[in-house]
């Protein structure tokens, strides 16, 4: 009986702790706190993406599947809450633009989770392949990137797969690499 008594004023104390986390502010707050868990795990858990622009999008599947074996991936689930809607086309030069893709404003907002080509680059790493690219000089395919370190996965890609390329300038990086059908495509770093 002594032990019950000595506890007593220790659970009388903690009862108003307990009144307050069981109120509707209380409860607010640890569903809060759950649901910021819930979003930081999932967006670190989420695969970093890659988007590079393409001026024909059959070549580039060609290029990307065929002969640098990429394997296809599935459209990361971030995508679908418009996670990197804001980083597409809208802040891109138009010099490298196709004139379709800046009059046509489903791809001048941003790329869509549905279109074009998903490949897993590295483990938690993928590509997206869109269309919008402008050709380049001599009618060349052309592949544009804003990120360097995508390019640098690319050329490393070109070179272990043994093909046919040629560095024409390190920064911004810009590459050529001959496909199988004798096509020459150009891969640039867009320099902001």
């Amino acid at each position: 009986m002594l032990s019950t008594l000595s506890f007593s004023p220790v659970i009388a104390s903690l009862l108003p702790a307990f009144d307050s986390l069981l109120s509707t502010q209380g409860i607010m707050v640890v569903l809060l706190v759950a649901y910021a868990g819930a979003m930081w795990m999932f967006l670190t858990s989420a695969p970093k993406v890659h988007t590079v622009m393409v001026s024909d999008i059959n070549v580039a599947r060609d290029l990307y599947e065929g002969m640098l074996n990429l394997a296809a991936a599935e459209v990361p689930l971030h995508y679908y809450y418009n996670y990197e809607q804001t980083l597409g086309a809208g802040g891109m030069d138009p010099l490298y633009m196709s004139a379709s893709s800046m009059t046509n404003p489903r791809l001048s907002g941003g790329p869509q989770p549905s279109e074009g080509l998903w490949y897993q680059l590295r483990k938690n790493t993928q590509l997206h392949i869109i269309a919008g690219a402008s050709m380049g000089q001599r009618d060349r395919q052309r592949h544009v990137c804003f990120d360097r370190e995508c390019l640098d996965a690319l050329l490393m890609r070109v070179q272990t797969r043994g093909l046919k390329y040629k560095i024409r300038r390190e920064k911004p990086l810009n590459f050529l690499v001959k496909d199988y059908d004798g096509r020459v495509i150009e891969m640039a770093e867009v320099a902001n």
